[in-house]
C-alpha cells in the first residue's frame, strides 16, 4: 500500500504540474464573469484579497516563534498544524520511490547456486512460482496444521522440490521438544566473545537441520536497542553497532555452516513493540531515519550480515519514513539490494504485508504466514502486468538461490520433520541435541554474566557453613507444560514463569497500553517472552544447582521465594536475592526498575550485612534504589543464561569460574539520563492515527554516545565487568599499513555488503593485557577511535569515541597477552550523504584501549 502511494504521490505532481491553466484563459473568464474587475478599483480589490493571506501567516509565525522550544519541528517532517491527519498522503514523498527492483546478480559465492536457481525457475509455471513466495497454513508454533513449524512454503512435487519450514529463534529451536535453550543474543553480547558466539551458532544450526528447519528466523540486529524499554532488545546484541555487527557475522557464518539459511531481522528500524502493527484505525509507528543516522547505526550490523552472506533478510512491522517497510522501496530496491548488493530474498515478518502489488514491486520476495494479497492475487496481478513477469522471476530466484547456496538440495532432512503439530498426541520423536553442545552451553552462560560489585571480595563463596536464598527468580518455573490449546500459549511463547504468558498473549493481540508486569514472578527467567523464546527439553534453575552444591558442601540453607519481606537470618554467612526483569515481544517494557523487587533487597539488606544480588535482566535494569546499601555487597547481571542457568551461577558464585562478561550496553543512574529514549513513542495529537518516532531527535547519540555527548556519569558504562582477578594495560602501537589506498572514498565493485575496499584494513593496532592478580581469567580489551572533529557541535557531530575492536584473551596469573585490532575502511569513514559513500576523512584519528567505554589507559594518535 504504501510503496503504491509513494508512486502515486511522484506521478500525481508530475500531473498537477502537466495541467496547470494558461493564466490569460482563466483571467480573462473571470474579467467576463465580473465586470468590475476590469476596472481598476477591481484590480486594487483583488490585490488587496491577494496580500491578506500573507499577513495572516506572519501572525502564525509570530506565534510559533513565541512557543518555547527553540526550533518548532514536529515528526514526520510534518507542520505545526494540529489538525488530525486522516489519510496517509499527507506523508507522501518521506520515502524515496526506488524502482524497479534490481535483479539478483549471482556475484561472487553466489554464481553456482544462482544458475541452478535459474535453470530451476525456468521450468515452473506462474503459479508455481508464486507457490515458492506464498506461505501455507501456519501455526506460529501451536498446534498447526501441517506441522509445528512457524512458517511454510509448499512444495513443488514434480520438480522434487519438498517446501521450506520456517522456524524461530535465536535461543534454540521453538515450539517443539528435545531441543536445547541456548544463551540469548544479549547474553552473546555481554560475553564479548566471537569464538563462542560462532560455536554457539554452529551448535544451534544443527539443531535447526535436525529438525528439518531450511529457515531460522534469526538473527536479531533489529532492535538494535535505541528504546532502553524496548520489549525485544533482549533478542538482539547490543546498541552498539560495531559489536552488534561482529556478532550478527560470526552467527550468521554458524548457522549457515551447518546449511540451515538465516533470515536476519528485522529490517529496519524496528525499536519499540508499542503500535508495531496497525490496530483499529492507528497505523504502525513510522520510524524516522535520516540517511547518515541510517548507515551509521541502524544499517551497520545489517552490512555485517549482509557481507557474512545471509540468504534471508526479514522486513519489518513498522513503518520507515512513513512507507511500510515490506513496501518500502529505498530501503528493500535501494539500500539492501543495490548497495549492499544482498544477493537473497526478503520475507516479511508475520502478517506485515499490507500491500499486494506495492510490496511485490518494492523488493519483497516472499510473504508470511500467508495472506489474500499474494496466493492467487499475485497469479493475478502478474497476468494482468501489475506485477512484471521478470520481478516474479527474480523473487523465485533468490528464494531458490538461497536453498541451492545452503546445500539443501543434497541430503537436508525433509522441512518440519522434528516439528509436530501437536505434541500431546503420539509422534516419532526426533532428538535434535548433540552431546557437544553441552561444554557450549554451559561456557555460554558462564560468559554472558556480568559482575558488578563486590565489595572485599564477597565472592567467590567459600564453603559458606549459612546461606539464605531469597527472590521469585531462584526456583524453576511453577509450570513446564506444553498445551495444545494455540494461539499464544504459556511454553511455546515463553510465558511459563510470567502469568503463564498473560501480558505476551496481550501484546500480540495488541493491546499496548495493558498494565503489564515488570518481572516474571512464577519461577526462573531464562529467556524473554514471544517468538524468541525457547523450549528446551530441561532447565537447571538457580535453585537446583544450589541444592547440589550446598549438599556437597553441608552448608546450612534457608530459603523463601515467595514473601515480599521474608524472614531473615541474621547469622547467614550470604544471603543471595534472585529476581529478574522481564520483557517480551508484543509491548514494551513498563519501566526500568519496579518497587516490589526494590524492596524486597532493601528488606533483605536491612538485614543481612552480605547481601548478594543477582538478576536474570532482559535489558537495563537501574540498581541506585540501593547499589549504594552498605550491606549490598555484590552485584551480578545474569542476563538471559538459557537451559544452563543454574549451573553456569553457581559455578560463579564458588569461584569455579572467573567472571570475564561485560555490559552490552549502559546503566544509568536514572531513567531520566536516557531522556526521550527511555520509552516508545506513543500516538499523539495530529499524529494519533499515524504515530511518530524521530530517530533524526538524537541521530547516532544512543547509549555511550549519548552519555558521552551529554557529559553525564552513568552508574555502569558500556564495556565495565569486574573479575576476581585484575588487568593492567600497557605497550600501545599503531601501525599505519602503507600497502592500503587512503583515497576518500571507496573505488571497489559492489559485492556482498558492499564496495569490496570498504573492508581493506589500514591500520593495526596491538596491545599488551597482564593479569596483575592471582587468578586466571579473560578479559575484554576494547578499542575506540576518536574520528577527526568536524567542527559542528553535537548531536549533528560525531560521537566523541565508538566502538572499533574487542578481543578476549584468556590470561593465567601473572601472565601477560597481545591483543591485536585491524581498523578497516569503514572502520574509520562517516557516511557522506551528498555524495551517498563511506568517507576517509584526512587527519588525526584517536586511538583508545582499555578495560570499558571510560576506562582507557592507552592512548595514541592514527594519522591519515
Amino acid at each position: 500500500m504504501a510503496g503504491v502511494k509513494q508512486g502515486q504521490a511522484t506521478t500525481q505532481q508530475q500531473d498537477y504540474q502537466a495541467v496547470s491553466p494558461d493564466r490569460s484563459t482563466w483571467w480573462a473568464r473571470l474579467q467576463q464573469r465580473f465586470p468590475v474587475l476590469q476596472k481598476k478599483r477591481g484590480k486594487a480589490l483583488v490585490a488587496c484579497i491577494m496580500v491578506l493571506p500573507f499577513f495572516g501567516l506572519l501572525g502564525l509565525l509570530a506565534l510559533r516563534n513565541r512557543g518555547g522550544d527553540g526550533d518548532g519541528s514536529t515528526p514526520g517532517g510534518a507542520s505545526n498544524s494540529t489538525q488530525l491527519i486522516t489519510d496517509d498522503a499527507y506523508f507522501y514523498g518521506q520515502s524515496e520511490p526506488v524502482y524497479p527492483a534490481p535483479a539478483m546478480t549471482g556475484v561472487g559465492p553466489w554464481a553456482d547456486a544462482y544458475n541452478k536457481a535459474i535453470d530451476f525457475v525456468k521450468q515452473l509455471t506462474t503459479e508455481e512460482k508464486v507457490i515458492l513466495a506464498s506461505g501455507i497454513a501456519s501455526s506460529t508454533g501451536s498446534s498447526g496444521t501441517l506441522n509445528g513449524c512457524s512458517g511454510n512454503i509448499d512444495g513443488i512435487p514434480r520438480m522434487n522440490f519438498s517446501g521450506f519450514c520456517l522456524n524461530d529463534a535465536g535461543q534454540g529451536v521453538r515450539a517443539t521438544d528435545f531441543v536445547s535453550g541456548y544463551p540469548s543474543g544479549l547474553h552473546v553480547a555481554a560475553s564479548w566473545n566471537k569464538d563462542l558466539a560462532r560455536s554457539r551458532a554452529e551448535s544451534m544450526g544443527l539443531e535447526f537441520r535436525v529438525k528439518g528447519v531450511n529457515i531460522h528466523l534469526g538473527p536479531v540486529v533489529g532492535p538494535i536497542g535505541r528504546v532502553v524499554k524496548g520489549g525485544r532488545n533482549w533478542e538482539g546484541f547490543s546498541p552498539d553497532p560495531y559489536l552488534s555487527g561482529i556478532l550478527v557475522s560470526e552467527t550468521v557464518s554458524g548457522i549457515q555452516s551447518q546449511g540451515v539459511i538465516t533470515s536476519t531481522k528485522h529490517f529496519i528500524g524496528n525499536e519499540q513493540e508499542t503500535n508495531r502493527q496497525p490496530t483499529g484505525d492507528t497505523e504502525s509507528v513510522s520510524s524516522n531515519i535520516d540517511d547518515k543516522t541510517l548507515h551509521e547505526l541502524y544499517l551497520w550490523p545489517f552490512q555485517d550480515a549482509v557481507k557474512a552472506g545471509t540468504a534471508n533478510v526479514m522486513c519489518s512491522y513498522n513503518r520507515v519514513n512513513n512507507s511500510y517497510a515490506c513496501a518500502n522501496s529505498k530501503m528493500q530496491n535501494g539500500i539492501l539490494k543495490t548497495e549492499l548488493g544482498f544477493q537473497g530474498a526478503i520475507t516479511s515478518d508475520w502478517d506485515a504485508l499490507h500491500a499486494g502489488v506495492a510490496s511485490a514491486n518494492a523488493g519483497m520476495d516472499m510473504v508470511m504466514p500467508n495472506s489474500e494479497l499474494w496466493g492467487d492475487n499475485l497469479v493475478k496481478a502478474v497476468k494482468n502486468g501489475s506485477v512484471s513477469e521478470d520481478r516474479l522471476d527474480d523473487m523465485a530466484t533468490r528464494i531458490m538461490a538461497g536453498y541451492y547456496q545452503l546445500g539443501q538440495d543434497e541430503g537436508f532432512p525433509e522441512p518440519g520433520v522434528g516439528m509436530p503439530a501437536d505434541l500431546t498426541k503420539p509422534h516419532d520423536i526426533v532428538d535434535a541435541r548433540n552431546t557437544s553442545s553441552q561444554r557450549i552451553l554451559l561456557d555460554g552462560a558462564i560468559e554472558g554474566h556480568v559482575l558488578l560489585k563486590n565489595v572485599n571480595n564477597t565472592l567467590p563463596l567459600r564453603k559458606p557453613r549459612m546461606l539464605s536464598v531469597f527472590g521469585y527468580s531462584a526456583r524453576s518455573p511453577d509450570q513446564w507444560n506444553y498445551k495444545s490449546n494455540g494461539g499464544v500459549a504459556a511454553w511455546t511463547f515463553g510465558g511459563e514463569s510470567s502469568y503463564l504468558g498473560r501480558d505476551t498473549s496481550a501484546g500480540f493481540s495488541g493491546h499496548y497500553y495493558n498494565d503489564f508486569s515488570d518481572i516474571a514472578p512464577n519461577g526462573t527467567l531464562f529467556c524473554g517472552g514471544g517468538s524468541g523464546a525457547v523450549t528446551p527439553a530441561s532447565v537447571s534453575s538457580p535453585s537446583d544447582a544450589l541444592n547440589a552444591r550446598t549438599l556437597d558442601d553441608r552448608t546450612a540453607v534457608f530459603w523463601d521465594f515467595f514473601s515480599p519481606d521474608p524472614d531473615v537470618a541474621g547469622s547467614s554467612d550470604a544471603c543471595l536475592v534472585i529476581v529478574n526483569a522481564l520483557a517480551s515481544e508484543g509491548y514494551d517494557r513498563p519501566q526500568l526498575r519496579d518497587d516490589y523487587t526494590d524492596g524486597l533487597i532493601k528488606h533483605v539488606a536491612d538485614r543481612c550485612n552480605n547481601t548478594v544480588v543477582i538478576f536474570h535482566n532482559a535489558g537495563v535494569r537501574l540498581v541506585d534504589q540501593w547499589i549504594d546499601h552498605p550491606n549490598v555487597t555484590a552485584l551480578m547481571f545474569a542476563h538471559l543464561p538459557g537451559e544452563a542457568s543454574g549451573r553456569a551461577l553457581v559455578s560463579l558464585l564458588y569461584g569455579d569460574a572467573n567472571p570475564s562478561g561485560k555490559l552490552p550496553f549502559t546503566i544509568a543512574r536514572n531513567e531520566s539520563d536516557y531522556e526521550h529514549m527511555a520509552g516508545p513513542d506513543l500516538p499523539e495529537g495530529q499524529f494519533e492515527r499515524f504515530p511518530q518516532s524521530d530517530f533524526s531527535r538524537e541521530g547516532v547519540f544512543i547509549d555511550y554516545r549519548h552519555f558521552d555527548a551529554r557529559n553525564m556519569t552513568p552508574r555502569f558504562e558500556f564495556g565495565f565487568g569486574l573479575s576476581y582477578t585484575t588487568f593492567s594495560y600497557a605497550d600501545l602501537s599503531v601501525a599505519k599499513r602503507a600497502d592500503t589506498a587512503t583515497t576518500r572514498y571507496p573505488t571497489g565493485a559492489v559485492r556482498e555488503g558492499g564496495q569490496q575496499d570498504l573492508w581493506d584494513v589500514l591500520a593495526t593496532v596491538n596491545a599488551t593485557v597482564r593479569n596483575d592478580g592471582g587468578v586466571d581469567g579473560a578479559e575484554v580489551a576494547q578499542l575506540y577511535v576518536a574520528m577527526p572533529k568536524s567542527g559542528s557541535p553535537a548531536p549533528d557531530g560525531v560521537p566523541a569515541k565508538q566502538l572499533r575492536g574487542f578481543a578476549k584473551p584468556f590470561v593465567n596469573a601473572s601472565a601477560s597477552a597481545t591483543v591485536s585490532f585491524d581498523l578497516t575502511r569503514r572502520d574509520l569513514s562517516v557516511w557522506d550523504v551528498t555524495a551517498q559513500k563511506w568517507l576517509l576523512q584526512p587527519g588525526d584519528y584517536g586511538i583508545f584501549v582499555g578495560g570499558s567505554s571510560r576506562d582507557l589507559p592507552l592512548q595514541g594518535m592514527l594519522t591519515i
